[in-house]
């Protein structure tokens, strides 16, 4: 039978609080992957704690979002922590995401869409004239264009992005009840899978409180 797979968000600094994470997810039930974010990239340890993780499915969320050739170094600098898959905005733009790509290797490029935290309010406070809908439909045009190896996007955008895009969608925004914490756009784990997705990224209901029982909880919602 095949497994739901869940990238679990181990976002935090404290290396003692990631290893918890890490030995209190292991089970039979999902195939788990570990999404290193910002926090955790940037802490002093994070780089040294990672390029020891072994047999390990890893996520490096730098959210990359610059010119063509930053882009592209900054994947070549972290070639050697083995990641699986790294994010990159497709905010930067095909030649960016192109450049990028061609340096990535057995990396899986992931591009970013609209992020969950942001709503139509929030677009129009930026700039963007168009909604968001019709944004990720653009943005994820562009990832297929430029070849990358998966899309990130909320549960809510995922029939839209199957549409252009045939490869992996992983999707943050993923709460068991209504409490959205900072996110705008979001759904159940189980209407996440419903809708297609691949991956699902969670973070807070999981490791905030009781891991074991969380992931267990989630386990249950899926049955």
């Amino acid at each position: 039978m095949k497994k739901n797979k869940v990238f679990i968000a181990c976002d935090s600094k404290n290396i003692y609080k990631i290893k918890q994470i890490i030995k209190s997810t292991k089970n039979s039930k999902l195939k788990i992957g570990y999404k290193f974010g910002l926090e955790f990239l940037n802490s002093k340890g994070g780089r040294n704690f990672i390029s020891k993780l072994k047999n390990k499915t890893t996520f490096g969320d730098y959210k990359l979002l610059d010119i063509p050739n930053t882009c592209a170094s900054a994947i070549q600098a972290v070639k050697d922590l083995n990641f699986n898959y790294i994010t990159i905005h497709i905010s930067s733009g095909l030649d960016s995401l192109k450049a990028a790509k061609k340096v990535s290797g057995k990396i899986k490029l992931v591009g970013v869409t609209i992020l969950t935290s942001l709503d139509n309010k929030s677009l129009r406070e930026i700039g963007f004239n168009n909604d968001v809908k019709k944004v990720v439909l653009n943005q994820a045009k562009l990832a297929n264009r430029a070849k990358l190896d998966a899309v990130v996007c909320s549960p809510k955008e995922i029939n839209i992005v199957k549409k252009v895009f045939k490869k992996e969608i992983i999707t943050p925004g993923i709460r068991f009840n209504s409490n959205k914490d900072d996110q705008k756009r979001i759904l159940t784990p189980k209407q996440a899978y419903k809708n297609g997705s691949d991956w699902l990224v969670i973070g807070r209901p999981i490791t905030r409180g009781n891991i074991k029982n969380n992931l267990q909880n989630l386990i249950n919602h899926l049955k």
